[in-house]
């Protein structure tokens, strides 16, 4: 009797699950389940629900705009659904529309959290740099047609590495806490035609890495010079930056998590190889 009432309880305890999601953003109005609009969370939550047998709430390591996509979204979920971890991605991905796809899952320590365990975020903005425009890749770049300084993008863009105040790349919606935050590399990889910022940092505020890039491309178009980057992070102003790059290019890649909890690597991905 004893036995049979342990086996119980343990069905009955709840499992976190990690798991990693790529998504195309372009027709959903970002990751956060909002009223009236269509959603990446909204997706994913019904999908696991049906798998599950009940009401799932999903926890991500970043929000993403309205466009913007992911290769390799980190989410945990709680649920006392007893499924192998192939019933669940399999079952999962059934539900799920073509633009939405589980990579992997697997079970983690309740201690685990997507957000506040991760130690650092990387995001890659890729940019088409050609006189036409692209139509099969209109929905994952930005399209620039006049020829950029790269060079002097890069010379810019050691300004903003390391911990600074990154309050003049704030978004007007940004509701952190603190703006300090440190940029642990910000690369300009050339795959011509495309060039792809390479940018992780151990957090990000709203819009800024769309407004780091624009402000680079404000460099690269000859508009500014490089050292005009230094002078906007001591201004600490949104006015002193540029325009804010389209959502289009913006491509969230993946999440650091400290080894204990064995989280999968970055899938490769042919822009994204380094």
């Amino acid at each position: 009797m004893i036995k049979l009432i342990n086996l119980e309880l343990s069905e009955n305890k709840d499992m976190r699950y990690a798991l990693g999601v790529e998504y195309d953003g372009t027709n959903y109005y970002g990751w956060q389940r909002q009223d009236g609009v269509v959603s990446i969370q909204a997706e994913v939550e019904a999908a696991i629900s049906k798998v599950a047998d009940h009401s799932i709430e999903v926890v991500c390591a970043g929000r993403t705009d309205k466009g913007v996509h992911a290769l390799q979204q980190v989410v945990h979920f709680d649920t006392h659904a007893v499924r192998n971890n192939d019933a669940w991605l399999m079952g999962i991905n059934r539900y799920l529309p073509p633009t939405i796809n589980v990579h992997w899952i697997k079970s983690v320590e309740q201690d685990f959290h997507a957000r506040f365990s991760a130690q650092a975020r990387r995001y890659g903005y890729v940019m088409y740099c050609h006189p036409m425009r692209s139509s099969l890749m209109r929905d994952h770049v930005t399209w620039i047609y006049r020829k950029l300084d790269v060079p002097a993008m890069k010379q810019a863009a050691q300004y903003l590495i390391g911990e600074h105040d990154f309050s003049s790349f704030r978004g007007k919606d940004c509701q952190a806490k603190t703006t300090i935050r440190t940029i642990l590399h910000l690369n300009l990889i050339e795959k011509k035609p495309l060039l792809i910022i390479d940018i992780k940092a151990n957090a990000f505020l709203h819009n800024m890495v769309r407004n780091i890039t624009g402000s680079l491309l404000a460099v690269g178009l000859g508009h500014k010079e490089p050292e005009w980057l230094r002078d906007v992070i001591i201004a600490r102003d949104r006015k002193h930056a540029a325009m804010t790059a389209p959502a289009t290019g913006l491509h969230f890649l993946g999440v650091d998590y400290p080894a204990q909890f064995n989280i999968p690597a970055l899938p490769h991905f042919i822009w994204f190889a380094d």
